[in-house]
């Protein structure tokens, strides 16, 4: 699974660093190798919104590897030239010439995956989510639907607590901004980690992230490859509306049967919607097809009639009548650990 934040996280660290290794002569360049020549020790470099750029080390390039999140050359070790691989995060020191390469500082693909699953398995196992419902004081009150029913928990804040909440239209988790408790709002989506009570319904929040989002459930009238936009018809009321669908998007797919319905997805009689989503596995957009079922979720954008999909899953229809309540009217908000820590978020209006 892509993590979708570990690109501008990694690159800010990286520059950070880059700090302690230039002077004002030198220049750099800062990407993901996406070819490597171990036999010429030629390689291009992706830079987050650009074109690659060939590098081409020298005998005497140095070529250091430091952990994700490190912030200084203090612990970095020295490597191989060969020890660079595609998918790397890289810092390229150059020479004033603008050619010459002074030094590499790598951040192993392999090294942010670990990580990046790490911290993605503990916003699972520290942390709470669903839609704010009220605040009193210091804390966030959230309602959660389960298939048991509704149950409320409870977002404790302090000082001390970090506050994130996504900006319009982007499905970027690094694209988060500071922000605080009095933008809370009743309706938002929301997620929190920190201790948590032995029952699961409280935590002590050290990080909160949150947003605005909207989510469509519909039927796919239209597929449009070229531009990976997709064209649903919306439950309910019918109207139409155009899904972006990215490279940052999550896409997730429910089995289909040989007859045509879904399997029970898995998670147990207690689980609710955003553990349910969690175990789906991962859908490609040139699966989606006329008359398939989706649910999807972006942020909030200037556009009514356009979303960019965090999270969309496809095959929906078992999913759409987990989240139904028995009225008819509303569902629940699935709001999961996304890549990398990040947040995937879909929940029924």
């Amino acid at each position: 699974m892509k993590r979708v934040w570990i690109t501008s996280l990694v690159a800010i660290v990286l520059m950070q660093v880059a700090a302690f290794s230039q002077t004002a002569a030198t220049k750099s360049v800062t990407g993901t190798v996406t070819l490597f020549n171990k036999e010429t020790k030629s390689l291009e470099v992706k830079p987050e919104n650009g074109t690659p750029v060939p590098i081409k080390l020298l005998p005497n390039t140095i070529v250091q590897r430091i952990a994700p999140g490190a912030t200084t050359l203090a612990n970095a070790a020295t490597i191989a030239a060969s020890d660079i691989a595609v998918g790397d995060r890289v810092l390229v020191t150059l020479a004033a010439n603008g050619t010459d390469v002074l030094r590499v500082i790598v951040m192993a693909a392999s090294d942010i995956a670990k990580r990046d699953e790490a911290d993605r398995q503990d916003w699972i196992k520290r942390g709470i989510s669903g839609v704010v419902s009220a605040k009193n004081g210091d804390q966030v009150l959230l309602k959660i639907r389960t298939p048991r029913g509704d149950v409320q928990q409870t977002i404790a804040v302090s000082a001390k607590t970090i506050f994130r909440r996504y900006a319009p239209d982007s499905v970027k988790f690094a694209d988060a901004k500071l922000s605080k408790l009095d933008e809370v709002s009743a309706g938002d989506q929301i997620r929190a980690r920190g201790e948590k009570s032995p029952d699961g319904m409280r935590v002590e929040a050290e990080e909160v992230i949150f947003g605005t989002f909207l989510t469509k459930a519909g039927s796919v009238t239209g597929v449009d490859a070229s531009m990976r936009e997709v064209t649903i018809k919306e439950l309910g009321s019918n109207k139409t509306f155009i899904i972006k669908v990215t490279a940052d998007s999550s896409i997730k797919q429910l089995p289909v049967a040989a007859d045509g319905r879904g399997p029970a997805p898995a998670g147990g009689p207690g689980a609710n919607v955003s553990q349910i989503v969690e175990t789906l596995p991962v859908g490609k957009f040139e699966d989606i097809k006329p008359g398939t079922s989706i649910v999807v979720s972006g942020a909030k954008g200037s556009d009514a009639d356009r979303l960019t999909a965090i999270l969309l899953v496809a095959n929906a229809d078992l999913l759409i009548r987990m989240a139904s309540t028995p009225s008819g009217r509303g569902g629940t908000l699935v709001f999961g650990a996304g890549d990398g820590g990040g947040l995937s978020v879909l929940g029924l209006q």
